[in-house]
């Protein structure tokens, strides 16, 4: 029996990102597509089979600890954006600000998809969702650069609306106007945490 199914919910691609040297600065470079490898995104900050460790989890691992690499891609719903430009009292957040790699528009809820989902073009390219990207300051620096007086309310705003972290499970180019749809994991939720 398969362990993953597929579901109605299906998500268009409206936008695509590079973030070419996170040293530099953490806002994205927009593109009409990406090829995405094993590593993840050809010549992304990003890329990479592993990674150092970071403050997501240092209750597993001391700071660059060097870890299998599953956050090789930042997706974010134009829906959530949206809600986010909204509380922070802007009419519009563009995603290259936040670092995104991709924006996806159709799923509700998109930040809280179930860890393991699968997000399958019709071409087959397929990525594995990690876990919720938790809401950081990072952005605020890149936000506040083009909006003044904006960039502190960032963190707030996007609790629980800040997308999911994921890696590439099958290998192909991903590109604006893609369709995906959403696979879930085939099992009750855990009962251990009550």
């Amino acid at each position: 029996m398969p362990a993953l199914e597929p579901t109605d919910h299906y998500a268009t691609v409206i936008w695509l990102g590079r973030v070419a040297d996170r040293a530099a600065k953490l806002s994205s470079d927009p593109a009409r597509a990406l090829d995405l490898t094993f590593a993840g995104v050809t010549g992304e900050a990003h890329s990479g089979l592993t990674r150092p460790s970071c403050s997501r989890v240092l209750s597993q691992y001391p700071r660059d600890t060097e870890i299998r690499n599953t956050r090789q891609l930042s997706i974010v719903s134009a829906e959530e954006l949206a809600a986010i430009a909204a509380e922070m009292g802007l009419d519009r957040l563009s995603p290259d600000l936040v670092g995104a790699s991709v924006v996806v528009e159709g799923i509700a809820d998109f930040t809280h998809v179930p860890p393991s989902s699968r997000l399958q073009s019709d071409s087959g390219v397929t990525v594995t969702v990690d876990m919720e990207n938790r809401s950081c300051n990072l952005p605020g620096r890149e936000i506040e650069s083009v909006h003044a007086g904006f960039g502190a309310a960032f963190k707030r705003a996007a609790a629980g609306r800040r997308g999911v972290t994921a890696w590439v499970e099958r290998e192909g180019r991903l590109s604006v106007g893609d369709r995906l749809r959403l696979h879930v994991p085939s099992q009750r939720g855990w009962a251990g945490a009550v």
